[in-house]
């Protein structure tokens, strides 16, 4: 903008010396040129008249004795016609000298000049372009001066040369003062975007955000002003919007937490009373056995996920974690032994190292990481898939990868398979469904909260507690969840570990 208001501001100024210099110019050869005319009035026929006819009038160029160039300029030109014929021409000089050679080109020129009392302008190839006025002479001639226009000509020149050095000046000092205007009057809208840029800056997503100061300039006289108040009322607006979202995730992350907290209690007792009845020593109808053995499964896929929740929820309150050297090589051995037993169908495979891996973290936490994964893997491909657990420290970060040859995520539901509750059971290619008895294993397995769409959930938000990053990147034949830890977690406030 400032470029803008700069450029026009200079060509604006340039049409207009343009214009004052065409108009003086126009103006000073008008003034020259009525000048000249009445200096030919003035001077009428005395010049021209003081010719004598040539001896011959095919030779008008012969010795003019008898010319009076008394009280005549320098430059000034005679010529005496007779018939329309030159008979005599001459031109006052310094010296005495007053020949002057006309062509025939000339002598038609001259021949054809108005004898109407105004004044002609004519080019003379010896001597350039003259103004000439023509009038009848005593004898029945034609009687013609004229004046040379190389002064009109030399003061335009020098007119012109002049304004250039002027309006170049002129216009180097605008644009220079200009610029330095328009960047000081623009001032109070520089702070309006300095102010939004920070505001773009923030993340706006979720927490308590703090919305910087705002703008000072509100004067209303003025546009600027009038932009900062407007934009400032947005602000406001967008700050009590922020406010109310934050207030409200703020009231369920705790109801989160109170009902999962709650839950544990009653969900213990329910499977502790279905474990009590099914020790039951005396004879109990099958119906009642498998009642029994419903409830157990349910109670403890409904126990895993009131964990869960709870889990997320304070993480997401910004409950400290646990802060020591944890042997990670160690846990994503465990993770693969665990995942074997219960899966011995799949093909596990390792690529550790030869030095273990140690990070600083929660151990409780990581080793949530590393079993949620594989148990993702194992739960949404069928029996005979190759999974490899990859571990990796890249300079200041330790990667963990878990990769399967499966059938992929659709790209569909990529997007938003680390969300809460995210089910992506019936989008997997190569999804195995087993018989009846084994879909109720699955449902009852609370390792990873699989069941309730919580196991990426919870490795992301683990993940984004020591500070790093989960990704997929999956097509058809290879899958890859990678998570990225760096080696030096951030700090998070509070009081006790998770």
């Amino acid at each position: 903008m400032r470029a803008r208001l700069t450029c026009g501001l200079v060509v604006l100024l340039a049409l207009s010396c343009a214009a004052v210099g065409i108009a003086a110019v126009v103006a000073l050869r008008s003034f020259l040129g009525e000048r000249l005319d009445q200096q030919l009035s003035e001077a009428g026929g005395a010049f021209p008249a003081s010719l004598e006819h040539a001896h011959g009038a095919g030779e008008p160029d012969a010795d003019n004795v008898h010319v009076d160039t008394r009280r005549q300029a320098r430059g000034t030109f005679g010529a005496r016609l007779l018939q329309g014929r030159v008979t005599a021409a001459a031109v006052v000089r310094a010296g005495t000298d007053t020949t002057v050679r006309l062509t025939p080109d000339d002598r038609t020129a001259l021949a054809a000049v108005p004898v109407d009392g105004h004044c002609h302008r004519v080019d003379l190839s010896s001597l350039g372009d003259y103004q000439v006025k023509a009038v009848a002479g005593d004898d029945g001639d034609v009687l013609i001066t004229g004046l040379p226009r190389q002064g009109i000509e030399d003061a335009e020149t020098r007119l012109i040369a002049v304004e250039a050095a002027v309006f170049g000046g002129a216009l180097v000092v605008a644009g220079a003062a200009g610029a330095f205007w328009v960047r000081w009057s623009l001032r109070p809208l520089r702070r309006v975007a300095a102010t939004a840029a920070s505001v773009t800056a923030l993340p706006l997503d979720s927490g308590e955000v703090a919305l910087p100061d705002r703008v000072p300039d509100t004067d209303p006289g003025t546009e600027v002003g009038q932009v900062g108040a407007a934009f400032n009322r947005m602000l406001g607006h967008v700050e009590g919007a922020l406010t109310t979202r934050h207030a409200s995730e703020e009231r369920l992350r705790r109801f989160a937490a109170d009902a999962s907290h709650e839950l544990r209690t009653p969900v213990a007792a329910i499977r502790g009373h279905a474990e009590l009845a099914q020790r039951h020593p005396g004879p109990v109808p099958p119906g009642v056995t498998r009642a029994l053995d419903r409830i157990a499964a349910e109670s403890a896929r409904m126990g895993g996920m009131v964990d869960d929740l709870l889990l997320l929820a304070r993480l997401d309150a910004g409950r400290p974690l646990a802060r020591e050297p944890v042997d990670l090589t160690r846990l994503v051995l465990d993770a693969a032994d665990d995942a074997r037993a219960a899966g011995p169908g799949h093909r596990w495979l390792l690529d550790l190292p030869a030095e273990p891996v140690t990070v600083t973290g929660d151990a409780a936490r990581l080793q949530q990481i590393t079993g949620n994964l594989l148990t993702n893997a194992r739960v949404h491909t069928r029996e005979g898939t190759r999974v490899t657990v990859r571990l990796r420290h890249d300079g200041a970060a330790t990667v963990l990868t878990v990769a399967d040859n499966g059938g992929g995520v659709p790209p569909a539901i990529q997007r938003t398979v680390f969300e809460r509750f995210a089910r992506a059971d019936h989008h997997r290619a190569d999804h195995h469904r087993a018989d009846h008895h084994r879909a109720d294993d699955r449902r009852a397995d609370p390792a990873a909260g699989h069941g309730a769409g919580l196991g990426l959930a919870i490795v992301t938000a683990v993940a984004a507690a020591h500070g790093g990053t989960v990704t997929l990147t999956s097509e058809p034949g290879d899958t890859s969840f990678t998570v990225t830890l760096p080696d030096a977690p951030p700090e998070r406030p509070g009081a006790s570990a998770v």
